[in-house]
């Protein structure tokens, strides 16, 4: 792999190569000393174009956990404010012989346009509304950790899926490797055809009923509705959503007893999830927190080291 661009071009087997150097690394991140020696001499930039707290810090650690030298450039107070391109600021970073750049930008294809004028390998940590893939190589992660497999689970997705990179993402690792996934939300942040993204024949399926779409789930993952790529009234209200999509502990006990749930956060409280369940036993959103980091280090390690 030259760049990490998506899950949609990343075969199974790339995956459980990722997973597999992933468990190696969360093995290093658990140590009293976590610095190792894997990068040093490798030099990793942070190319933010849209606010970010765990994607950025996560990847940042996980360059100086590995021995990497780390350098964070926000759009905001980089020329990016004085009128420069991203084609021009992503060359000058590429003539300073950067080996990693890790970008998020507010447009999709962007992260590609990237890796076709650089020498340096392209990771994308978010690129408008099409791919988040180390999100969803983390959920897969937690997952895989906590029920030992993803192949055959029912993984509920619940929330803005018009918006969601994650959710692409998602719909695309978790299917290739074996997984169902039901979409759920209100028919306005379903795209159409959205559930063709999958690699295995039916095995999407879209919902606008939420509790249809979490009976049997194993896992369940509640979505973020994003206010700010919301142009237009898509419902009625963030008190009408909660009341008809929010994931509680009512909704929560329709999928199995073991269920683990999962939220790629920030989370808005009170709307697409309750507080109960947000910090209940069958969370498990501070792990992915924690699995963040383990899996940015695995795809830096496959990349540059």
């Amino acid at each position: 792999m030259k760049h990490l661009l998506g899950l949609s071009d990343v075969s199974a087997a790339e995956i459980r190569q990722i997973l597999d150097l992933t468990a190696e690394m969360k093995t290093l991140i658990k140590r009293d000393n976590k610095k190792d020696s894997r990068l040093i001499g490798k030099s990793v930039v942070n190319l933010f174009y849209e606010n970010s707290t765990r994607t950025r810090l996560s990847f940042e650690l996980a360059g100086k956990y590995l021995g990497a030298d780390v350098a964070n450039i926000a759009a905001s107070s980089s020329s990016v404010s004085k009128g420069e391109s991203l084609i021009d600021t992503v060359k000058t970073i590429d003539a300073m012989r950067a080996d990693v750049i890790v970008m998020r930008h507010q447009n999709s294809g962007a992260a590609k346009i990237v890796s076709e004028n650089v020498a340096a390998s392209v990771i994308n940590a978010g690129d408008g509304m099409n791919e988040h893939p180390t999100q969803a190589l983390l959920d897969m992660f937690t997952i895989l950790e906590s029920k030992g497999r993803i192949e055959g689970l029912k993984v509920a997705i619940v929330g803005d899926i018009a918006h969601s990179r994650v959710a692409r993402s998602n719909i695309y690792g978790l299917t290739k490797m074996g997984a169902s996934v039901s979409l759920a939300a209100p028919a306005t942040l379903i795209p159409t055809g959205i559930e063709k993204l999958a690699q295995l024949p039916g095995s999407c399926a879209v919902y606008t009923d939420v509790e249809e779409a979490l009976v049997g789930a194993d896992v369940v993952m509640g979505l973020r509705i994003q206010r700010e790529r919301l142009k237009a009234a898509l419902f009625p209200s963030l008190g009408e959503y909660a009341k008809c999509f929010g994931i509680n502990d009512g909704r929560l006990r329709l999928a199995k007893p073991d269920a683990i749930l999962l939220h790629p956060a920030p989370m808005n409280r009170g709307v697409e999830i309750t507080t109960s369940v947000a910090d209940g036993a069958q969370s498990l959103i501070e792990s992915q927190v924690t699995n963040g980091v383990a899996v940015r280090m695995a795809v830096l390690e496959m990349l540059a080291g």
